[in-house]
């Protein structure tokens, strides 16, 4: 039986939204709808070879280097994901001053991402460097990070106050590099102007996302903060006293193969995952928030926003390393 909402229950009394339900769009919506990404940016690097016999000198494989893939990683592709699927966007973080920060800005350019990247000349752009082997089997990951400097975060602050205003949801990308020093005065701000800020999370201390509208922990950093459970009645316990206590108005629990659940004021949504072969999980949250935000700034509401991020979710995963879903992927098959 429908509730009134668009939910049903299932047989363990779990409200579960109806897949059929779909967010209905022509996609002028979609182009119509603002995003403001704030986070920490890389650039995946992906160096592809052929492994044909173990080193001489230590037990490791020798990998003959084949060629170079090269995407945007982290916030920025939150920012790629968000473009991907129809919206304009406008992507405000610190890179280097290096090869690699061209890099990046390259790409992003040819994603149609609007990148306004502030130069830090005493780091180097953070870089994720995946060493990778036949069938795509991932051997080794080198990362090469710094923390930028306060007065290059006090001017992408200054900034950050006057592209809020132009946006109709805001992202805050936390990727644990230091690029959002100031998130509690940029979630106050843009509480102030009236946008909803959704929070890709990272690390145990949840309390410095206070006053967000949505925050969306995978199932290891919601148990990091929120402890163990032994059952669904346990987690939504948590997830609700955790919602409360940091003061966000929603929580969503990604849950990799479990699907996905949306805790808000007195009620629960699960959302199943699309059974997919799974490829690659690496960037499948960055595609989360980015769906999450361009529903809702294309004027969907939030469970229908879980139900899209879902979807697309489902279509990254099955896809090699950092990836995106598009309009035609998302929206352009029945659900039956």
């Amino acid at each position: 039986m429908m509730s009134k909402s668009g939910n049903k229950k299932d047989k363990t009394g779990t409200p579960q939204w109806d897949l059929r339900s779909s967010f209905s769009t022509d996609h002028s919506s979609l182009k119509k709808a603002r995003v403001l990404v704030v986070g920490d940016v890389m650039l995946d690097r992906y160096w592809f070879g052929e492994v044909n016999r173990i080193s001489p000198e230590a037990p490791v494989p020798v990998v003959k280097f084949g060629h170079c893939e090269e995407r945007p990683g982290g916030a920025a592709n939150v920012a790629r994901n968000v473009a991907a699927l129809g919206a304009r966007v406008t992507l405000l973080s610190v890179v280097g001053r290096d090869e690699a920060g061209k890099s990046l800005e390259s790409l992003l350019r040819n994603e149609k991402v609007v990148a306004r990247l502030h130069r830090d000349s005493t780091i180097d752009t953070t870089v994720k460097l995946r060493v990778i082997g036949p069938r795509k089997h991932q051997l080794l990951r080198i990362d090469f990070e710094t923390v930028p400097s306060h007065e290059i975060l006090r001017s992408k602050l200054a900034d950050y106050a006057k592209l809020v205003t132009a946006c109709d949801v805001v992202i805050l990308s936390d990727y644990g590099k230091g690029g959002l020093a100031h998130i509690a005065r940029m979630i106050a701000l843009a509480r102030r102007h009236g946008k909803p800020v959704l929070v890709d999370p990272k690390g145990g201390d949840f309390a410095r996302y206070r006053g967000a509208t949505l925050i969306t922990p995978n199932l290891a950093e919601f148990r990091e903060v929120a402890g163990v459970w032994k059952n669904e009645r346990e987690l939504t316990e948590r997830a609700q006293a955790l919602r409360k206590q940091v003061k966000v108005d929603a929580l969503l629990v990604t849950r990799g193969a479990g699907g996905m659940t949306l805790f808000q004021s007195g009620d629960r949504l699960h959302v199943p995952a699309q059974a997919r072969e799974v490829s690659d999980v690496s960037g499948a949250g960055d595609t989360v928030i980015a769906a999450l935000a361009v529903v809702l700034a294309a004027g969907g509401s939030l469970p229908d926003a879980v139900r899209v991020a879902n979807r697309a979710a489902g279509i990254v995963v099955a896809k090699f390393g950092t990836a995106v879903a598009t309009p035609e992927e998302v929206f352009g098959t029945n659900e039956g």
